[in-house]
């Protein structure tokens, strides 16, 4: 029998493309998501529930009446310049929320949770790569309710003998290769969708924020990863708790970085179109360059990310945002 696995914010851009993973590896993925900034047309792959993880109640019955076996908890607020500015939400949400899922899952028995966080709890790297061994003083209130989850999973498993895999992934980026998924954020940050939306007309340019970093081209490097290697990653964590295996906590990443200029000539070569740049100051506590060290999720989970070449994140994500809905939905904005 198939085993069931609640999958928190399973409507969003990361958690969606799990659900499909998971579905794929025979087990019933259970989104709860309260649709904030999810959507429910990416939920394809298994029962729905619309809820939030503030309603302790809520969560305890469906934990119980879906006979859940384990946790894949994505549900989070995001933006890190929202967080500087309304720190509380982000605690909130990110933090809380979290306790309060934990003490469910502790309430029902359920003792597996793989959790979705992120390098931005190392801060400024000190040395590159960064490894799981770099120490964790992030900058902003995204990263810091992150680790204090991460944080909080030490003591539950301490305590209650929760095991849990903490998957500090770095940039997500791409699109499900089939089509049926891809990103659809509002408001959008991240650069690659930026930069498709100029080159597809969408936006009237893309700004470049910093021309004068201790790079390559003076533009800021990132560690892309494409969004269904990270999907495939929980997928193997999930299995490895499920077998009894010992908490996680792994980097994922490619351990190649990209600098902004390269992701532009990359979209012009796969789009066929110019990009209209604008160069801009640098952005507070952008650091210079962010690239993972991930050795340690391929001994253990015999992971490596098969599909994070740029030119391959780059053309999926061509082919989501190219499609007519894509088109609609920024009509719509626009009027």
């Amino acid at each position: 029998m198939a085993a069931n696995v609640l999958v928190t914010g399973g409507a969003g851009y990361i958690g969606s493309h799990a659900c499909k993973e998971l579905a794929k590896a025979g087990y019933v993925p259970v989104t709860l998501d309260n649709l904030v900034y999810g959507h429910p047309s990416a939920v394809r792959w298994g029962p729905f529930v619309r809820g939030d993880l503030a309603d302790g109640d809520l969560v305890r019955r469906v934990l119980r009446e879906r006979r859940i076996a384990a946790v894949v908890h994505f549900a989070a607020y995001a933006y890190v310049g929202e967080s500087m500015q309304e720190p509380g939400k982000y605690f909130q949400n990110n933090f809380s929320n979290s306790v309060t899922l934990l003490e469910a899952m502790r309430h029902e028995g359920v003792s597996a949770m793989v959790f979705s966080s992120t390098c931005a709890t190392y801060g400024d790297p000190r040395t590159l790569p960064i490894d799981e061994d770099h120490p964790q003083h992030p900058v902003n209130p995204y990263g810091e309710s992150k680790l204090f989850v991460e944080r909080a999973l030490a003591r539950f498993g301490a305590a209650h003998e929760l095991r849990y895999a903490a998957l500090r992934y770095f940039n997500a980026a791409g699109a499900d290769a089939e089509g049926e998924l891809g990103e659809d954020h509002e408001p959008e940050t991240h650069l690659i969708p930026l930069v498709i939306a100029a080159a597809q007309g969408r936006r009237p340019h893309v700004s470049v924020f910093g021309t004068d970093y201790p790079t390559a081209d003076g533009t800021a490097v990132r560690d892309y990863v494409h969004v269904s290697d990270l999907a495939i990653a929980h997928v193997s964590a999930l299995r490895h708790l499920l077998a009894g295996g010992e908490s996680l906590r792994l980097n994922l990443g490619t351990g190649q970085g990209h600098s902004v200029r390269e992701v532009i000539r990359m979209v012009e070569a796969v789009g066929g179109r110019e990009v209209p740049v604008r160069e801009a100051p640098r952005r507070p506590g952008d650091p210079p360059e962010l690239v993972a060290a991930s050795g340690r999720a391929r001994e253990v989970l015999g992971w490596s990310p098969r599909h994070s070449d740029l030119r391959n994140i780059v053309a999926t994500a061509w082919q989501w945002h190219a499609r007519p809905a894509a088109a609609e939905r920024a009509l719509a904005a626009a009027d």
